[in-house]
């Protein structure tokens, strides 16, 4: 193959690659606010964090009970 025929060729491979990589990207920001909804239970922890103060308290005082 001569310089001129590789020359078109990879000429011709680049710019199908340019026109298979030139998609149409659009970015909008969302019409409604973006709501993240955490149902977490913090109750079963402060709960167990109760207990063991109320255990350690038993403890150290247990005349009070």
């Amino acid at each position: 193959m001569t310089f001129a025929i590789l020359t078109r060729l990879r000429f011709g491979l680049a710019a199908a690659a340019i026109a298979m990589l030139s998609g149409c990207v659009q970015v909008a920001a969302p019409d409604k606010p973006i709501e993240i909804n955490l149902n977490i239970n913090i109750r079963q922890e402060v709960v167990v964090r109760l207990q063991e103060d109320v255990r350690d308290l038993i403890k150290k005082n247990p005349g009070v009970f």
